[in-house]
């Protein structure tokens, strides 16, 4: 390979009603996890604000998702992914075509935003779909990747 190529980094976007938890944490733990084989990107289709529970969970396994912003879907649309991956059933129904998009998935995780109750369940309810966003990254993506 020549200096100037560089070898292909994964696309995705995770994309979510309001890019406020389950999209952040989904694209936070993929630049982790993923390393140099990814390029992660998240938006919303009703952008918002990234959910400070949100920020609290991803904090509790060392990664900082702090500076990250809630992101319109309408500046992606002309881009090219390899995966475009849903992560609720709005945005899954509402989601466009993507030119050359080569993957598209719908992982449906429960809303920790839609939780009620007190701190302790609400804490439990995004610790769930952060556990749950990881499993789905290592096992349809990382492991994928690795095997291609």
């Amino acid at each position: 390979m020549a200096d100037h190529e560089k070898p292909h980094r994964a696309r995705v976007l995770f994309l979510c009603t309001h890019n406020s938890a389950r999209s952040q944490m989904a694209e936070g733990l993929l630049r982790h996890l993923g390393g140099l084989g990814f390029e992660a990107h998240s938006a919303g289709t009703e952008a918002t604000s990234v959910r400070p529970e949100a920020v609290a969970s991803m904090h509790e396994i060392g990664i900082d998702i702090g500076e990250q912003k809630s992101k319109p879907l309408a500046p992606f649309l002309t881009e090219q992914f390899d995966y475009v991956i849903t992560v609720c059933k709005a945005a899954s129904e509402a989601c466009p075509l993507f030119p050359g998009t080569t993957r598209r998935l719908h992982w449906p995780v429960d809303d920790p935003s839609a939780v009620d109750g007190a701190a302790a369940t609400r804490e439990a309810a995004f610790t769930s779909a952060r556990n749950e966003l990881r499993r789905r990254i290592e096992e349809e993506l990382l492991s994928r990747d690795s095997k291609a």
